[in-house]
């Protein structure tokens, strides 16, 4: 049995009659019925943030994360964000959100987060939760033999799909998005908070009904010669110009938050493999910038070259999921007041 949803529409799809996608693509599906998909990230940050007080908080993630509850894959991760501070981060992933629940009940890590002790000091923690009911998400893959994020969850497989190639397919990909527009309780752009100090205290801040949370990521420890220098000298720079692009222009572009994150192996050691991960206040804000804007072109018009050139030889893996969320509250303590969703719609204060 492949588990998926579908509803007989009332909207109508963005996929062109007759379309046939011009490279394969593969979508995640599970062999067990899926309630609910669950990303937790975690980090710490810090101006100054050395390898062992990484290496202390990855050690303490993972001993939470070994216990009955913890997810059934998480990958550790560092980025050096817009405002110069190193943010450790790991990730896991859950699909049984009674678990999940139990795990925010109980965990040690969890347990360490809500410490008063995390308000004082140089380094700052952050939990940013994003928990969807299956309808609400939908991924992608160029190929089938690397799994990584929500792919490497129990009982997963990659599915070829024809759901791609076309400017609206994630949209398509989303069951939801048969009967739902999705559409943002704040059409044009987000309500900016008022007063955020940030450092020494703990804030939370509810993410509002359809913001998208995205990771694209990008695998190319396999490449050689010269994919592996295609890229090194064409795909990231192209890639690093859109983000700065969606960074420097958040209003317009709907970005609420954005992290280039780097894997890295136990040791800390960077892998060739990195990921996007950002925030989007709608779906919309995200399409426009995608099919309009020359930075996403030509991150688009290189990939399809590159896969039409090398095709089944093709040594990079892109890939991307996306969440719409319902409901989601993440959490900042001791951050600097740019960190997340702290730049938008007034967080609460923890008393």
């Amino acid at each position: 049995m492949v588990f998926h949803v579908e509803y007989k529409r009332t909207i109508p799809a963005r996929k062109p009659d007759g379309h046939q996608p011009a490279a394969p693509r593969h979508a995640l599906r599970w062999k067990k019925p899926v309630a609910a998909i669950i990303s937790d990230y975690f980090a710490i940050q810090g101006r100054d943030l050395d390898w062992t007080t990484q290496e202390q908080f990855f050690h303490r993630a993972r001993e939470s994360f070994a216990g009955p509850d913890g997810p059934e894959a998480f990958e550790i991760m560092r980025t050096l964000d817009e405002h110069d501070y190193l943010n450790a981060v790991i990730v896991g992933y859950w699909t049984d959100p009674v678990i999940h629940a139990r795990f925010s009940l109980s965990a040690p890590l969890v347990s360490w987060l809500a410490d008063d002790d995390r308000l004082n000091g140089p380094v700052g923690a952050w939990r940013e939760t994003v928990s969807v009911p299956y309808d609400r998400h939908e991924t992608i893959y160029s190929e089938n033999w690397y799994r990584i994020g929500i792919g490497r969850t129990a009982e997963s497989q990659i599915d070829p799909i024809t759901t791609n190639g076309f400017f609206g397919a994630a949209r398509d990909r989303i069951p939801l998005s048969a009967i739902d527009p999705l559409d943002s309780p704040y059409p044009a752009v987000a309500p900016r908070a008022r007063n955020v100090p940030g450092k020494g205290q703990r804030l939370f801040v509810h993410a509002p009904v359809n913001m998208v949370t995205l990771r694209s990521g990008q695998y190319w420890a396999h490449a050689e010669t010269e994919q592996l220098d295609d890229y090194v000298e064409n795909m990231r720079p192209r890639l690093m110009t859109g983000m700065n692009y969606l960074l420097d222009n958040k209003e317009e572009t709907g970005t609420l938050a954005l992290r280039v994150l780097t894997n890295l192996d136990d040791d800390g050691t960077e892998r060739r493999e990195t990921s996007v991960v950002a925030h989007f206040l709608s779906l919309s804000h995200l399409e426009k910038w995608a099919a309009s804007h020359k930075t996403h072109l030509d991150i688009y018009r290189h990939a399809i070259a590159m896969n039409r050139k090398f095709k089944e030889e093709r040594q990079f893996v892109s890939w991307h999921e996306l969440f719409v969320s319902q409901t989601a509250t993440f959490q900042y303590a001791n951050c600097h007041p740019d960190t997340g969703l702290l730049p938008y719609f007034d967080a609460i204060v923890a008393s």
